[in-house]
């Protein structure tokens, strides 16, 4: 039995989004160690992440017996098995390496509320304030599907919106936590809400193509149309991000927060519905195994990058630098397949297997 075999790789729903991960989590490794080209250009794909998260909990739980019975311990099992175990072990090395064991640091970073409060000193593992972020939707996804099913997607849109005004006005209190509207906006939930909320409007849509069995479309409009405004609206961010003078964050959020999920969630449609070059792309196998190791990565790239990659080895590709971003890509994708197939992956099947039924 082979790799892909044995994980079931290719075997995911619609594996053109497993897909989607993996290059995602490449773009952010080479946003924090890019190429030497002469020229810098930042480019935020953190969004698209976030709008997928929105889709795939909506389409997993939504039609769930467990969301109307309001029996969440198997949704919240699940949940802490897929995230919690990789995460502790990393932030676990973090406080070993930098040898800090202040109380307040170990609770906010152990219990992932660190990207709440507004200081930078406080994340140890750099991407793992998203975390944060898709910690607080997946606690609050719950309720937003029972007011989809109670009543209507607009009245848990709603709901969204009054969670960001709630967090606004605690963000102008003299309180640490959220401690500006520009960090509530750039840094939470509730400033990303829309992305989240556009990933669940899709899951809701192919829920119900799927019940009616036209999944599937000819053409490729939404694909052409998704990919040219996520490019335009990505384009836009890095002329945002490289404009002289301080950086504007009301251009910033609408773009990044507010429009690009837009074209975003409009190509993950196309790469479900639609029979194209780039969905039997992003559905190849390896693509396949590198967005179901994605996560291992996305968390442990910046810890080589920052521990190991700059300090020790980067001295011994003198005149080579471009070598060395590649050579240390493919160790983060080594490490990470390692950690995937011998601890996130199992740990994660005997949470689900072993410790659930004790729970329930």
């Amino acid at each position: 039995m082979n790799i892909f075999s044995l994980f079931k790789i290719g075997k995911e729903r619609y594996p053109a989004l497993t897909g989607i991960r993996a290059i995602g989590a490449a773009a952010v490794f080479f946003g924090h160690l890019p190429f030497s080209t002469g020229f810098s250009f930042t480019v935020n794909v953190i969004v698209l992440f976030f709008v997928l998260s929105g889709f795939l909990i909506v389409y997993m739980y939504y039609r769930s017996p467990a969301m109307p019975s309001l029996n969440l311990v198997n949704y919240f099992i699940n949940r802490f098995a897929r995230i919690y175990p990789v995460y502790f072990l990393l932030v676990s090395i973090a406080i070993w390496y930098n040898h800090d064991y202040h109380a307040v640091l170990l609770i906010k970073n152990y219990t992932l509320t660190h990207a709440l409060f507004h200081n930078t000193k406080a994340i140890l593992i750099q991407p793992s304030w998203s975390l944060t972020v898709e910690e607080c939707f997946y606690l609050l996804a719950p309720v937003i599907m029972f007011l989809i099913k109670r009543y209507n997607y607009f009245v848990s849109f709603v709901f969204g919106i009054l969670l960001l005004l709630l967090a606004l006005l605690i963000a102008v209190a003299p309180f640490s936590l959220l401690h500006t509207p520009g960090f509530v906006m750039t840094t939470t939930f509730f400033g990303y809400f829309f992305a989240f909320y556009t990933g669940a409007w899709l899951a809701l849509l192919i829920l119900e193509r799927e019940k009616n069995g036209n999944v599937k479309r000819k053409g490729m409009i939404y694909t052409i149309t998704g990919t040219i405004g996520t490019m335009l609206a990505m384009a836009a961010l890095a002329c945002i991000y490289h404009t002289a003078g301080p950086l504007n964050i009301t251009q910033l959020v609408l773009v990044n927060n507010f429009i690009l999920p837009v074209p975003v969630t409009m190509l993950y449609f196309g790469l479900i519905s639609e029979n194209t070059l780039l969905s039997k792309f992003l559905s190849c196998k390896l693509l396949g195994l590198l967005g179901r190791t994605s996560y291992s990565f996305y968390l442990l790239h910046s810890m080589l990058i920052d521990y190991l990659a700059i300090p020790f080895f980067l001295k011994y590709f003198d005149g080579h630098y471009n070598l060395f971003v590649i050579t240390t890509f493919i160790m983060a994708q080594l490490l990470a397949f390692l950690l995937f197939i011998l601890y996130e992956e199992p740990l994660n099947v005997f949470i689900r297997k072993k410790i659930k039924p004790l729970l329930n």
